[in-house]
């Protein structure tokens, strides 16, 4: 978290909106789009963050969206102990799942791991770099002391994997105004909580209840 001291910068979406529908921008989306299912390691912060808080205005973008295969990943995730034969499938389940949502954060930090545990390094530098690219992009755009510079997330799941990535725990949950204030227990840590602007994803929901 220290690192949000050297600066961010607040999403500018309307700039966002207009440099991803240009067929001429180099962050035109549906080519960006095509690198990262390519699992493009060259895609800058800047390429990134114009993927991931462009996702808003796609007509996929859904803020309750849910994997398609929760239920079988989460029986791996609930085993004591993986086998190897298990590697295969979950990488088979997480790559759909990535499919429908390529920031499935929660299922690209676990193929890391099962790469890595099947001893494929590349592939797990590859997953990893994806994940952490597209944090960097949440923690580049505020530093969360307040609701006017909260952290921008695509849906709530992306808050709490940010403070697990930190080893943080929240003690609770609160609207305030267009921010999620998820709050700390009292004296552990330097400050009491922190804010996630949550103003795009309120704006889905309200076109999904339509």
């Amino acid at each position: 978290m220290h690192s949000q001291e050297t600066g961010f910068t607040t999403p500018d979406y309307k700039a966002i909106e207009k440099e991803i529908s240009d067929k001429n921008s180099k962050f035109f989306y549906p080519k960006l789009m095509e690198r990262l299912t390519k699992n493009d390691t060259l895609l800058t912060h800047d390429e990134y963050r114009h993927l991931y808080l462009g996702y808003f205005f796609q007509p996929k973008y859904n803020a309750f969206w849910k994997s398609p295969d929760e239920e079988k990943l989460q029986a791996y995730y609930n085993k004591e102990k993986l086998e190897t034969t298990d590697y295969d499938a979950i990488i088979k389940l997480i790559n759909h799942s990535l499919n429908d949502f390529p920031f499935d954060l929660q299922q690209l930090n676990f193929l890391a791991y099962i790469y890595h545990l099947k001893g494929d390094e590349t592939s797990a530098k590859i997953a990893s770099f994806r994940f952490h690219s597209i944090m960097n992009v949440i923690l580049s755009s505020g530093d969360g002391k307040k609701c006017e510079t909260g952290f921008h997330v695509l849906m709530v799941d992306h808050e709490y994997i940010l403070l697990s990535l930190f080893e943080i725990e929240s003690k609770g949950q609160s609207l305030v105004d267009n921010c999620d204030y998820l709050s700390f227990e009292k004296g552990a840590y330097n400050v009491d909580g922190i804010y996630f602007n949550i103003e795009k994803m309120l704006e889905n929901e309200r076109k999904v209840l339509k």
